[in-house]
């Protein structure tokens, strides 16, 4: 069969590579790609993913039988729903669904709804009112603008100073939809669920993400500078709990509110005293969790996603190691940075995925956006996975990108 990916980060490089490898595919395409993933796709780079029509156009010319989405916004504009009309079998929730990440509160009052475990939140529509509210709420709180962001429109404030500032940031207009939630205090993970309707397969493997600039859990909220699986301290128990108070409630929702939902459910989840809770809901695999995730996954990736659409039981097979990713980031991010730099060694590695690399006339390597690319290394436990992913990042030469040095360091911590 052909299959279609869609996006041109470095979770569709990873979705391209597991097509790839998959016994039931004769050719991948990825749409509109980015020029470090022609080892295991086709790139058709002259389509944009927001050109809905000429993907539809392609999708019927080639025949495709599997379109995979990966980034949130073609879910939120429709691209499922404009795909409706094709022989193709789509994986990820049409535009009503998605609305699960693209709207903060839509997921809170889901949750309110169906007593799902979260935090109490407030969305406040107007500036002047948000002002007034950080200087009586409780800190720390958690500002998330309503709409996507692109993993920067969350802002945990530490001090009142720190809200203050927020609302400077996330009120770009005097109107604008914001959440205000709960601090919520834990060790956080991330459960990818595979969903059809009522039919919930959460993984059993989680990850965990490291979602400030630098080291120590520092600086700015960032898309994620790194991630590893399995997490040796979430134990079995958390997660079936997990499944049972949210993976399969949320599935459960959805279908009862009339909603059709069709693809991956990533929970990012929060291990309180009182248990776990979600932090948010995403309509798509988690970047870069996907990354070592699907590494580690030694199941037919196109298979899995056959016995999803037909509801049939699944039994989800792991290569017997850890995996730990390191993201290389331009300089500056998530703030404003420059592109157009050098990037040297990848063919040094053993494997990386590439997010914003595009080459130049010469056939070299420039970066092309905020979170570059991620060497992946494996091990036998997170430790040596951790020591070889750093070798791997060594192997980068560039003027422009920085990384953080402990991506790993929780688990570490929680073994001795």
């Amino acid at each position: 069969m052909k299959v279609l990916v869609i996006g041109s980060g470095g979770r569709e490089h990873v979705l391209a590579q597991k097509c790839s490898h998959s016994k039931l595919v004769d050719e991948v395409f990825v749409i509109p790609g980015n020029d470090a993933m022609s080892k295991v796709a086709t790139i058709v780079s002259e389509i944009q993913e927001s050109d809905h029509e000429l993907i539809k156009d392609f999708v019927v010319e080639h025949e495709i039988e599997w379109v995979i989405i990966g980034p949130e916004q073609p879910l939120i504009d429709g691209l499922t729903d404009a795909l409706e009309q094709t022989n193709a079998k789509v994986f990820g929730p049409n535009k009503a669904a998605a609305q699960l990440e693209g709207s903060k509160e839509f997921a809170k009052k889901i949750m309110e709804k169906y007593n799902i475990p979260t935090a109490e939140y407030q969305t406040i529509t107007n500036k002047d009112e948000a002002a007034e509210y950080v200087e009586q709420c409780k800190i720390p709180i958690v500002l998330k603008k309503d709409g996507l962001a692109a993993g920067k429109g969350v802002i945990v404030a530490l001090t009142r100073d720190e809200a203050r500032e927020g609302i400077e940031t996330l009120y770009e207009t005097q109107n604008e939809k914001v959440v205000f939630e709960e601090f919520l205090d834990g060790e956080e993970y991330s459960v990818m669920t595979f969903v059809n309707n009522e039919f919930a397969v959460p993984f059993d493997c989680i990850a965990q993400d490291h979602k400030r600039a630098f080291d120590g859990d520092q600086g700015p909220n960032t898309g994620g500078m790194g991630a590893y699986c399995p997490v040796p301290h979430i134990s079995e128990e958390v997660l079936q709990e997990t499944n049972q108070k949210i993976a399969q409630p949320i599935a459960d929702a959805l279908v009862s509110e009339g909603i059709n939902y069709f693809g991956l459910i990533y929970i990012g989840a929060i291990l309180t005293e009182n248990g776990p809770k979600v932090i948010e809901f995403n309509a798509r695999f988690g970047d870069p969790e996907a990354q070592v995730l699907l590494t580690r996954l030694d199941s037919d990736f196109v298979e899995l996603l056959e016995k999803v659409y037909k509801k049939e039981p699944i039994t989800l097979e792991w290569k017997d190691e850890s995996v730990v990713g390191v993201v290389l980031a331009s300089k500056g991010y998530p703030g404003t940075y420059k592109k157009g730099y050098v990037v040297e060694g990848l063919e040094e590695l053993d494997q990386y995925f590439v997010s914003a690399l595009k080459k130049n006339d010469n056939g070299q390597f420039e970066n092309n956006g905020g979170r570059v690319m991620i060497a992946i290394g494996t091990g036998d436990h997170i430790e040596s996975a951790q020591k070889n992913a750093y070798e791997q990042v060594s192997k980068i030469k560039s003027d422009i990108l920085f990384y953080r040095n402990d991506i790993g360091h929780k688990a570490l911590k929680a073994q001795k």
